[in-house]
């Protein structure tokens, strides 16, 4: 396994693979200013168990992928994503998102119905009206981002941090796994400036529910009832939105995957690709 690389337009996007041919191929898609290591290898091993072969990637302006040089929109973001199923050579793909990504994964499967098998949309909404983060949540995220950490151990530190304040409350998080991704990852962290770009992309993408209701693949989304930043209604609204989507919501889960619901998630990944 290793990072490769490939090309829309003028921008570079970063993936890697696991597994191979003849898996069922799918697309994973990480979050704003999350690098493609926020999906553990272990979690993307077990899908490769279940019979798919993974792609993960790194977002524009996170990760390896490369910097923007201006403001960009989430639809260009999910032509990304397609730019990595054609260096894969994969006509079409099963597409699965978190956070952000979730709302990359959406316009994906609304705006190029031949080229998503289907869609998994995780701790993501059509909107951001339905979020409505609380004020001392959002004071205490921006007093742990507004500056950038000194070193590789700095990062590492920040990023259990995050967890401890956005991640699971009902169920255990490896840290150690938090401080080497954050180690890992610090030398192409997202700065201050593309993780603006990022967000304006998002909140320019409006309210996307009309363009959700065109969606013909079959859809899970799947919400943290503990989630402080995309809570279970912003799921709900997405499902809603979504002709015959399922919706899957789980106690004590947060903004982020938690190792022991792997087994539920991947199975119902499974059963949405099966669908």
């Amino acid at each position: 396994m290793s990072v490769r690389f490939t090309r829309n337009g003028n921008v570079e996007i970063a993936y890697e693979t696991f597994g191979s041919a003849p898996g069922r191929p799918l697309l994973l898609i990480q979050g704003a200013g999350a690098p493609m290591l926020g999906w553990a290898d272990e979690f993307c091993e077990a899908l490769v168990e279940r019979g798919f072969h993974v792609a993960r990637c790194d977002n524009r302006d996170a990760g390896r992928s490369s910097r923007a040089t201006r403001p960009y929109t989430v639809a260009d973001m999910a032509t990304d994503g397609l730019a990595v199923l054609d260096a894969l050579g994969w006509p079409a793909a099963h597409v699965a998102g978190i956070s952000l990504g979730g709302m990359i994964g959406q316009v994906m499967a609304a705006r190029h119905p031949d080229r998503v098998l289907s869609l998994t949309s995780m701790c993501s909404a059509p909107d951001a009206s339905v979020r409505r983060t609380k004020l001392g949540f959002l004071l205490r995220y921006f007093a742990l981002n507004w500056r950038k950490p000194a070193g590789p151990d700095a990062a590492g530190e920040r990023l259990v941090k995050l967890h401890r304040l956005l991640g699971s409350t009902g169920h255990p998080r490896d840290e150690e796994w938090l401080r080497r991704i954050g180690r890992e990852g610090h030398a192409h962290r997202t700065d201050a400036a593309a993780g603006r770009r990022q967000a304006a992309a998002a909140r320019a993408s409006g309210d996307r529910r009309a363009e959700l209701a065109t969606i013909t693949a079959p859809t899970l989304v799947l919400s943290g009832e503990a989630d402080p930043v995309q809570p279970p209604r912003a799921g709900r609204a997405t499902a809603d939105a979504i002709p015959g989507a399922r919706f899957v919501s789980h106690p004590g889960m947060g903004h982020d995957l938690p190792p022991a619901l792997w087994p539920a998630i991947i199975d119902d990944i499974d059963k949405i690709a099966s669908a």
